[in-house]
């Protein structure tokens, strides 16, 4: 028997898990929990490790022992998800949930920001991504690659341009700046320790670097990167709903910050998501037990 309904927002930065009960009068959510990354490309065993720490603390805060696994019913929106092998090995690797589902946290998002209805939605965090439910049901994603190819206004994209105008500063191709200081004292202070920063740098590490980017906005260098993430952040949008009949809701850790850098018309069109992506995650998973 399922008692209890988990759901899970995970990414390259960190974890958040909202915990529910099923009463007999409906789905009560009850805590929640927190851990570290849990974005697949960072490793299955690491993504795991994450969930199940995050989930411990939520029961913690409910103030439950943790049940066995075999009463509780998981729901995932995990960064990754779009490369198969990576799901395919986070499934094998199911530690014993009741049931299971996993979807992009692109999904789990958009299940959170509109309620499970029609509409569009930019994530942006340390990763980016869009994604749109039409009326008729059916899904599209645009975005979403992966970093460094992709990922575009992202997190880790911003401190990727942050980077390389401290190395052009450091070789004196550009000026120097408050900006540049900040950003190279961040990543060791000269360049024999920037090149063992950038040797050891993930997604995550870069995406620390975008909130000097945004302290540091009326620096002509770190104004033209933010800039660039909101006309990115807009051909997301235009993407997913060319003719903008639909709901638009910006989403992820970076999403409410970097709203004053959209176009002015889109600003105005986006608005905050009624809910988390853990939040979808949590319905996404309640429906999936109920049918």
């Amino acid at each position: 028997m399922i008692d209890y309904l988990i759901g899970v927002d995970g990414g390259g930065t960190g974890t958040r898990v909202r915990l529910a009960r099923i009463s007999p009068h409906g789905v009560v959510e009850l805590a929640q929990g927190a851990s570290g990354p849990s974005g697949l490309g960072l490793g299955i065993a690491r993504a795991w490790a994450s969930v199940q720490d995050a989930a411990a603390q939520a029961f913690a805060a409910a103030g439950i022992e943790q049940p066995s696994l075999d009463r509780i019913a998981i729901g995932l929106g995990l960064a990754g998800v779009h490369n198969r092998q990576w799901a395919q090995a986070f499934v094998d690797a199911d530690p014993g949930y009741a049931a299971l589902r996993l979807e992009t946290d692109a999904f789990s998002t958009l299940m959170g920001a509109h309620g499970g209805r029609p509409g569009a939605i930019v994530a942006i965090g340390t990763g980016s991504v869009g994604e749109v439910l039409q009326p008729d049901g059916t899904r599209r994603e645009v975005g979403g690659w992966g970093f460094p190819a992709g990922d575009e206004a992202s997190g880790g994209w911003i401190g990727l341009a942050a980077i390389n105008h401290i190395e052009q500063v450091l070789d004196g191709r550009r000026p120097g700046s408050a900006f540049a200081d900040a950003v190279i004292d961040a990543c060791g202070g000269n360049r024999a320790a920037i090149q063992v920063w950038l040797g050891q740098a993930t997604q995550t590490t870069y995406a620390t670097l975008a909130p000097l980017v945004l302290q540091h906005a009326d620096d002509p260098a770190a104004r033209a990167i933010l800039v660039k993430a909101g006309e990115e952040a807009a051909a997301i949008a235009r993407a997913l709903d060319p003719d903008e009949r639909l709901p638009l809701a910006l989403c992820g850790g970076l999403g409410s910050a970097l709203r004053d850098w959209l176009p002015p018309a889109l600003a105005a069109r986006a608005r905050a998501p009624e809910g988390d992506s853990a939040r979808g995650a949590l319905r996404m998973i309640e429906l999936h037990v109920a049918a």
